[in-house]
């Protein structure tokens, strides 16, 4: 899955819809249901989050508005990833406390060009990382298929992998990654101690160590450590300029100037040198500029929400109702209900139809048997949200849910 569709397939909703018909395939059934909720969610009024990708064009080009204050607009426009792109580049080099930086469209190919350049280094392209994380749900095996590398799995548990399972894997690797916050388990970081102890454990083992750092951003708050620290204990380091920061797309591969020449050459042939990418280049510009500096109040908020979100659904009759983790780590967390994600997604939308308040803007998936699981995220929005507007939402949501 890409990471625009990975997006797409966790937020949207709009107006009321016949039910589908039987023999309607399922294709075509998800395809609606998204149109749903992209409607609904472009609709409400409140919402805890409002990403980018559900605006329109025009919205999404007035990101681009001052930008003036970000760049020179006088001077000449980027050619393959010079210009603004350079600019942004150092930039972030200097917020990662590395030597360098380059700039990637996608960060499916700025990872893997990372570590084929690291296998190419180490003489091992074997990369030992979680089973729950980015390169083995929802890349389409590229590691293997296009980067000639061999992913081994630490562990598929739903927490960050162990020292302990670092030191003893059964067989030699040459990088270790690590995706901070693991997403699918809930956006779970590991303590500052547990970091460290897992990149002492990759060092032992002479293994060189990559932080999939797609939402690193949002870590300060929970490492109570700054950017350059967190990202100094690893070799390498990418980041994304659109899932936090709210950019067009794109990210960062960061880490010693022999590596990132090198990743520019393997860019090149990737066919990730584009001719001009100033708008995008500029929308990240604009994200590090204005979204970074919000993101330890909305994880500070995360808090808030979360603590109201599972108090209410206990008092709303649904006390299996979970909020994991129970206090989040970053500014996004899932919620698990017993009932069935048709019947939650439908009791959301149609809260979110009615009311104009949209409590839960992601998707409902299985968590198993009877169980509904969905991704919450608090962005510029949420900050407005009380408890007991929380609250309130949730009593709204839980009688639509128990109806």
């Amino acid at each position: 899955m890409s990471d625009t569709a990975e997006q797409e397939e966790r937020a949207a909703p709009a107006g009321p819809e016949a039910p589908p018909a039987q023999d309607e395939p399922a294709e075509q059934r998800d395809g609606r249901s998204r149109e749903r909720r992209v409607a609904a969610l472009r609709g409400a009024r409140r919402v805890l989050a409002r990403p980018g990708f559900v605006t329109t064009l025009r919205e999404r080009i007035a990101l681009l508005d001052g930008a003036e204050e970000l760049y020179d607009l006088d001077e000449p426009s980027d050619m393959y990833g010079n210009g603004v792109v350079e600019a942004l580049e150092e930039r972030t080099a200097a917020l990662l406390g590395t030597e360098a930086a380059a700039f990637f469209p996608t960060g499916t190919m700025a990872q893997q060009v990372a570590l084929r350049c690291w296998a190419g280094r180490t003489g091992n392209p074997v990369v030992a990382l979680h089973g729950l994380g980015h390169p083995e749900q929802h890349e389409r095996n590229a590691f293997s298929r296009v980067g000639g590398l061999h992913p081994v799995r630490l562990t598929d548990a739903p927490r960050p992998p162990t020292a302990d399972e670092v030191r003893g894997f059964e067989e030699p690797f040459g990088a270790l990654m690590l995706e901070l916050p693991l997403r699918e388990a809930g956006y779970l970081l590991p303590t500052w101690e547990e970091l460290t102890e897992v990149v002492e454990a990759a060092r032992e083992r002479d293994a060189v160590v990559h932080f999939d750092g797609a939402r690193l951003w949002e870590c300060t708050v929970h490492f109570g450590r700054p950017l350059a620290e967190i990202a100094g204990l690893a070799d390498s380091v990418y980041v994304s300029f659109y899932k936090s920061l709210k950019g067009y797309g794109g990210g960062a591969l960061a880490g010693p100037r022999t590596l990132v020449e090198e990743a520019k050459a393997w860019r090149h042939r990737y066919g990730g040198q584009v001719f001009q990418q100033f708008p995008t280049a500029l929308s990240a510009l604009a994200g590090l500029e204005r979204e970074l500096p919000r993101l330890p109040s909305y994880v500070a908020h995360a808090r808030v929400v979360a603590a109201a979100l599972r108090a209410s659904l206990a008092a709303a009759g649904l006390p299996w109702a979970r909020v994991h983790p129970a206090v989040p780590h970053t500014h996004e967390f899932q919620v698990w209900l017993p009932c069935d994600p048709d019947a939650a997604s439908e009791a959301a939308l149609r809260q979110a139809e009615e009311t104009g308040t949209m409590l839960f803007s992601q998707p409902w998936d299985a968590g198993g048997p009877g169980i509904a699981l969905t991704e919450v995220s608090v962005g510029e929005s949420g900050l407005e949200w009380t408890a007991d507007d929380v609250r309130a939402a949730v009593a709204d949501f839980a009688a639509r849910l128990t109806a």
